[in-house]
């Protein structure tokens, strides 16, 4: 059986929206700026992100790499 540990798990772009209180565009913006890293799968390319990436996005000060407009998307949540 394989094990599954929290540093496996990958998240679409809605989990990942849903999870820092933003919308998706803002996920796809943030991804297509390399603020996020996206892995692309399938033929559709779709993204697929790193739980491990996206909590480690969320304790190293976040805020500091983020642009005003970044900034306003997060305030709104």
């Amino acid at each position: 059986m394989a094990s599954h540990n929290r540093k496996s798990v990958m998240l679409t772009t809605t989990g990942v929206a849903r999870l820092l209180n933003v919308h998706i565009n803002t996920v796809r913006r943030w991804s297509n700026r390399g603020i996020l890293r996206a892995y692309r799968i399938g033929p559709r390319g779709d993204r697929r992100f790193k739980r491990e990436e996206i909590d480690s996005f969320l304790t190293e000060g976040f805020e500091d790499i983020l642009g005003n407009e970044d900034k306003v998307a997060l305030m709104r949540r």
